[in-house]
């Protein structure tokens, strides 16, 4: 029997940034195990451009993205996620859809690379950082043995997994 497919959606209030880089992180490491989809809670509206830059620069495709509002994945005929993590602690804390099927969630909370000010090399910096933490995170995940692990130890890992700084993913991974 083949295994299936999880659907995971990654949060973050405008969902310009962190949750598009998780999402495409996610698509491209979890490949025929995993469909991520990223969404936010009052949406930009764009994709902020240091985002797709820092896809590209670490060889994930860098399109067909948007921003939108999570109201579409509550919908009814949405896909029912697996799996939603919150990237962001404005999303986190706010207060969330009901979502179809009982997902399990976790945050994963990561400082917003858009929110950088400074130079142009600052900024690519931050965004390189959240890339870099993101894909950290994303690979522990994957490495979970999901088939056989049961739904409470499975959500305890996902909060430790938040719970990690880029140094302690970096040794894990």
């Amino acid at each position: 029997m083949p295994e299936p497919i999880y659907n995971v959606l990654f949060l973050c209030t405008g969902n310009s940034a962190r949750s598009i880089l998780a999402e495409a992180i996610m698509n491209a490491e979890g490949k025929g195990r995993f469909r991520a989809f990223s969404a936010g809670s009052n949406p930009k509206g764009t994709v902020h451009p240091l985002a797709l830059r820092e896809l590209q620069n670490i060889g994930y495709p860098a399109e067909g993205f948007s921003s939108k509002g999570w109201e579409v994945f509550s919908a009814p005929g949405a896909p029912e996620m697996d799996f939603i993590f919150t990237v962001c602690d404005s999303a986190a804390g706010e207060a969330c859809p009901v979502w179809p099927g009982h997902p399990m969630t976790a945050h994963w909370g990561v400082a917003d690379p858009a929110a950088v000010e400074g130079s142009e090399f600052e900024k690519e910096r931050a965004f390189a950082e959240a890339a870099r933490f993101l894909k950290n995170r994303i690979m522990a995940f994957l490495s979970l043995p999901l088939a056989s692990i049961d739904r409470m130890s499975l959500h305890s890992h996902l909060s430790e997994i938040g719970k990690m700084d880029d140094e302690a993913t970096d040794r894990k991974i």
